[in-house]
């Protein structure tokens, strides 16, 4: 056991976290997005809620800010009369963990694919909510 790490992080997430370089990007999907197929790491945390993930993650991670939108979410595919309520909570918790404003990018669902498929890695998580998958950029610490 290590202080101050969320015990939601297993050694896997924590070693990848530790892996990215500033640019990196990681994928925290839903329990519905093809993981494995897009994935060139897979990291499994079924059954947690990816909004928790997300939360903990966001306490070691540094977003960059160097880009305009280090945020990246999968837009409603057309058609689907549906609208994402996790949205509002990935953006209140990306606000209770950045001291400065991030906007986040929509992304066409082929192109957060695509965008997934070239990212560092993808952590499956148990989230059952639609639209629930996110794409963060690693930023730099600083002094």
């Amino acid at each position: 056991m290590l202080k101050g790490i969320p015990q939601i992080l297993s050694p896997d997430i924590l070693k990848i976290l530790m892996e990215m370089g500033h640019g990196d990007e990681i994928v925290l999907a839903d329990a519905n997005f093809p993981s494995a197929s897009c994935s060139q790491k897979l990291v499994r945390c079924d059954g947690i809620p990816v909004t928790e993930l997300l939360s903990a993650i966001l306490k070691l991670f540094p977003l960059d800010h160097f880009e305009k939108s280090p945020v990246k979410l999968m837009s409603v595919v057309p058609g689907d009369d549906y609208t994402p309520t996790i949205w509002g909570e990935f953006e209140t918790i990306i606000k209770n963990n950045e001291t400065e404003k991030v906007e986040i990018e929509y992304l066409e669902r082929f192109d957060f694919y695509k965008s997934a498929k070239s990212s560092y890695a993808i952590v499956a998580t148990g989230e059952r909510a639609r639209y629930a998958n996110i794409i963060l950029r690693k930023g730099i610490i600083e002094n």
